[in-house]
């Protein structure tokens, strides 16, 4: 019992750990939003999206999905053009104005939707989850697997909620709004970097 768990609370806590797209955008919200339950809706999003696919990896599902050449084209080029869009909205987003305006620029739908395209339309953490989490689940069965999939599901709960908390206090430490100016920069180029990987990445893979 406790053999599945650690294994996967450790190899689950080593993927997440890496500063990523959907990370920025987790600590940038709860950096952004003037009351931390208004970033509740990227962190829910966020939590339930790497536990579909947590399950769907554990299911064996994913290997299926991944196993077309043309589903792998459209999830890279989805994911291309809203990490691109996330990173100009991002980029050209004002902190001042967003506290002032008791919320963010970004509406309830729009914070929901981009979360989810950074945890979904992510070619590359789909794979990682696959490859890592999906192959070393394999060795367990029954209640081991149960007990597997349920500490690496925990790890991206715990992670984002208190990632979100991070960026919440390095919000309120910022009176002069220069820490979160900067912050919305490095977003957007993370983004952007991660865009521009994944054309690379398709372009040696299939050229």
């Amino acid at each position: 019992m406790f053999e599945p768990f650690f294994h996967g609370f450790i190899l689950a806590l080593g993927l997440i750990l890496p500063l990523g797209v959907q990370n920025v955008f987790v600590f940038n919200q709860g950096a952004l939003q003037p009351r931390f339950v208004y970033a509740l809706p990227v962190i829910i999003t966020a939590s339930l999206c790497d536990t579909l696919l947590i399950l769907v990896s554990v299911l064996g599902v994913s290997f299926l999905i991944l196993g077309s050449f043309w589903v792998k084209m459209i999830l890279i080029g989805v994911g291309c053009i809203f990490l691109i869009y996330m990173g100009w909205t991002t980029w050209n987003s004002k902190p001042h104005n967003e506290r002032e305006e008791s919320g963010n620029k970004f509406s309830l739908k729009k914070q929901v939707l981009f979360a989810a395209s950074v945890s979904l339309l992510n070619p590359h953490a789909i794979m990682d989850t696959v490859g890592v989490i999906g192959t070393s689940s394999l060795r367990y069965q029954g209640e081991d697997k149960v007990i597997f999939a349920f500490s690496c599901i925990l790890v991206s709960w715990v992670w984002f909620f208190g990632l979100s908390l991070v960026g919440r206090m390095s919000g309120k430490l910022d009176k002069s709004g220069n820490f979160l100016q900067i912050l919305n920069k490095i977003s957007a180029l993370v983004m952007w970097g991660a865009a521009v990987y994944l054309l690379v990445t398709l372009r040696r893979n299939y050229s």
